[in-house]
């Protein structure tokens, strides 16, 4: 009981440190924001709210008892640890490609880009359509929302205005 106890109290303190210290010390917030526009710091502390709460959910739940006793073993698909080790590098390579693309193809691309990668680093190969799908949706959707809803911009790169995202 203590080893879930002390992971929704570790959870908690860590999201708390970020909304209260993190996000005030390295986030700025201007004086002025235009428009409809939420402020920078808006989405980090809703999201660190959210884990504060998801915290205190695991805290609350296992003094109740009714938290989960002990994590399992974790799942895998199957693939040998050689293998899942060169997923986690190759997700992490993703990651620092899709920063390096980013000023040249614009985040559309880039996004697209990165969770196709990320798909196939799950080592999933039988939804090749919905794969392709959500790798090409997802990132166009999430653009949309943010440039028409939100009229927050995302960089366009040199390639962006040449093919229209």
């Amino acid at each position: 009981m203590t080893k879930p106890l002390f992971r929704g109290i570790l959870i908690t303190v860590l999201f708390a440190f970020v909304a209260f210290v993190l996000i005030p010390i390295h986030v700025p917030r201007p004086a002025f924001i235009p428009g409809f526009a939420p402020p920078p710091d808006m989405w980090p502390r809703v999201i660190s709210i959210i884990g504060m709460g998801l915290g205190l959910v695991a805290f609350c739940l296992t003094l109740l008892g009714k938290g989960e006793a002990e994590d399992p073993a974790p799942k895998s698909d199957g693939a040998p640890t050689k293998t899942l080790i060169l997923r986690a590098f190759g997700a992490a390579s993703a990651f620092v490609g899709f920063i390096v693309i980013l000023p040249i193809v614009g985040f559309a691309i880039g996004a697209m880009l990165l969770t196709g990668v990320c798909i196939l680093l799950t080592g999933e190969r039988g939804h090749v359509i919905w794969a392709v799908a959500i790798s090409v949706l997802g990132p166009l959707a999430l653009t949309f929302f943010f440039h028409k809803a939100l009229g927050t911009q995302f960089p366009q790169g040199v390639l962006g205005p040449v093919i229209g995202l």
